[in-house]
């Protein structure tokens, strides 16, 4: 690491009280740990200043050395590193993160005396009985205060509910059960594979996240939602994405009048001004909102060549 990164870094870390080095920002995070992270955050209420690495390749290298840590994002407090992704979630877990951040924890759930009930798709026991080595290690599922969701193969704890569903054994925590009950998860073909899909009665409405390979699965499934370009006329005259509706005036009323339970994905250029939308919208209250993260230029660059780039 050159010195000019290394000053840089440090001047970052004396000028804000938290920071967290991740990929994006805390309005847009761009990979599943940053956004997990950012959530807890979110939680605890204590105000952070975020490092957008994707932008900056010599601080993204930079601050690994700096911290002697191989990933992002990294959390610093008073300019000391306090860890990734787990170590984060864990600290916050018991409590420990409020303190370091100075700020009242919120006071803890009670845990659940009854098992939650789940329930899992055929596609999703398939892909479970498939992944399953065999050993010790048992299906778990945890589901934390920011509703960040963990599936992963681990070993019995103490408490821990064990639950059945379509022929699938899931060891669910007491502390996660109250939060996972009436969880479905499916498992959804992508170009990339396929991935788990959870719809959870109890999270909190928040704008989520659609790649364009994502959205592409999505139409070629046939799946119902409805498309809206945030951009200028002007600009769709350079470059649309089939079907997408202009929100202009006569867009927005057509919004407005459906039902707030449809599934909404916006779009912009980037995904910025249409995460901007999305919020708009979620905040009056429309519960499945989704932003096309990359905006229509990713879509050109992944999914549909044919479409221009400007």
């Amino acid at each position: 690491m050159s010195p000019e990164v290394r000053t840089r870094i440090e001047d970052t870390l004396k000028k804000n009280k938290v920071v967290l080095f991740m990929k994006g920002n805390k309005h847009f995070p761009q990979c599943g740990f940053s956004a997990q992270v950012v959530q807890i955050l979110n939680q605890v209420g204590a105000p952070y200043s975020t490092v957008n690495v994707l932008t900056d390749p010599a601080i993204r290298d930079g601050i690994k050395e700096f911290a002697e840590w191989p990933t992002i994002p990294q959390l610093y407090i008073d300019g000391e590193f306090v860890g990734v992704c787990d170590i984060v979630k864990d600290m916050h877990a018991q409590g420990d993160l409020a303190k370091a951040l100075g700020v009242s924890a919120s006071p803890a759930a009670p845990e659940a005396t009854d098992p939650p009930v789940l329930t899992i798709s055929d596609e999703a026991r398939r892909a479970f009985l498939e992944a399953d080595e065999g050993g010790d290690d048992r299906l778990r599922l945890e589901v934390d205060g920011s509703f960040a969701y963990d599936l992963f193969f681990g070993p019995r704890k103490p408490g821990d509910f064990e639950v059945v569903a379509n022929g699938v054994t899931i060891l669910v925590d007491r502390a996660s059960a109250p939060r996972a009950n009436g969880m479905s998860i499916a498992w959804v073909e992508t170009p990339d594979g396929g991935a788990f899909r959870i719809e959870n009665p109890n999270e909190p409405a928040s704008v989520k996240s659609l790649g364009p390979r994502e959205l592409a699965a999505w139409i070629g499934r046939g799946e119902k939602f409805e498309l809206f370009d945030v951009r200028t006329a002007g600009e769709r005259d350079k470059a649309k994405i089939a079907d997408a509706r202009h929100l202009d005036a006569g867009g927005e009323a057509y919004l407005r009048g459906l039902d707030k339970g449809t599934t909404i994905v916006f779009h912009c250029h980037h995904g910025m001004r249409s995460r901007v939308a999305a919020e708009r919208f979620l905040a009056e209250g429309f519960r499945k909102v989704y932003n096309l993260e990359g905006g229509i230029d990713a879509w050109s660059q992944t999914v549909d060549p044919k479409v221009p780039r400007y």
